[in-house]
């Protein structure tokens, strides 16, 4: 017999885009703008790139702006879709949605002038306009991580009105995508030389950098950006930050699996998905501060990574093959 895949439901919906926009409007109007806002970001990004032939640090001048649209257009129907499903404090779980689409707006504008400005947004200090520029994006991202903690507490005591495991992926993934956001901010510390500088009494144009063992604005991977020659610590920013969308995958697989697998194999195996992703988050977080290129593992990496690989097998197989035949009713919580 052949089953539909589908997702367990929050609340009862119609299909077609024109529905999931409804749905999104009364789970955070202020949500939904921001999204819509970001489409529009997205379209004028994609736009500066094609016609503005200016450079920033090696890189066309509106590329950090499309890559940073690229991740509002994913970051806002994720958090829509997921909270979603958290009936807990509706007026607060409102202002926490509300609170972080109205510091990512801000985001937006911030990125859209020090384009027009042609100049880097991230770690710029050069002048008091750019220095005051990043201050602001610095307090609201700050501000932004701290209300998604919030929101993270509410999302974790909410009790499943789903598929109990399928719910586990999603406070997982959400978790992970915090570890993510926190790991931003290991850039904004000064690297060794600038600190030099500013410790003989001199000043730099930038204090921080994604970059660990060179200055910003090497050689890196096409599109992405990522240092090809030494450490950066955006690959596990990025890493990290999309572990929602791969736990809600996972969840995704798995509630649909549920013919195969029990409750207490389904449980075990979102566990093992989410314990595996967070070792992937350590080992590139580990790799960049020892100021080595991704694509340049040393023999010290190549170890983390086959060991985590190799481990991540073997359980996998454990929980699939142990108790396969047996029905488990009903399964832990997060």
């Amino acid at each position: 017999m052949t089953t539909t895949a589908q997702f367990p439901e929050a609340r009862r919906t119609t299909s077609g885009a024109g529905a999931i926009l409804r749905q999104f409007w009364v789970t955070s109007k202020g949500m939904t703008i921001f999204f819509m806002l970001s489409c529009f970001f997205l379209v004028l990004a994609i736009a500066g790139v094609i016609v503005d032939p200016r450079e920033v640090l090696g890189q066309p001048v509106w590329m950090k702006s499309l890559k940073f649209a690229v991740s509002f257009v994913v970051y806002a129907p994720t958090v829509l879709w997921m909270f979603s499903y958290v009936k807990l404090r509706p007026r607060l779980m409102r202002f926490v949605m509300d609170a972080c689409a109205a510091a990512l707006s801000i985001e937006i504008v911030l990125f859209i002038t020090q384009a027009v400005r042609g100049q880097p947004m991230h770690f710029n200090v050069a002048t008091p306009i750019d220095e005051t520029l990043w201050s602001i994006m610095g307090t609201t991202i700050t501000v932004f991580y701290l209300i998604n903690i919030i929101g993270f507490v509410v999302f974790l005591r909410q009790k499943p009105i789903a598929d109990r495991v399928f719910m586990l992926s999603l406070k997982l993934g959400m978790g992970l995508m915090l570890i993510g956001f926190g790991l931003g901010f290991l850039m904004t510390n000064p690297s060794p030389a600038q600190m030099e500088v500013l410790q003989a009494g001199g000043s730099v144009p930038a204090i921080g950098a994604h970059t660990v063992g060179a200055a910003d604005g090497g050689r890196g991977i096409a599109i992405l950006g990522w240092s090809s020659e030494h450490g950066d610590l955006r690959i596990a920013h990025f890493v990290g930050i999309h572990g929602a969308q791969v736990l809600a995958l996972v969840g995704w697989l798995l509630y649909n699996a549920k013919q195969r697998f029990n409750n207490k194999q389904r449980l075990a195996l979102t566990w093992g998905a989410a314990v595996a992703y967070l070792g992937l988050v350590a080992s590139v977080t580990v790799q960049a501060l020892r100021g080595q290129a991704l694509l340049q593992p040393d023999a010290t990496t190549w170890i983390s990574w086959i060991g985590l690989v190799v481990v991540s097998v073997l359980f996998t197989s454990v929980v699939v093959n142990q108790g396969s035949g047996a029905r488990v009713q009903g399964s832990g919580s997060f």
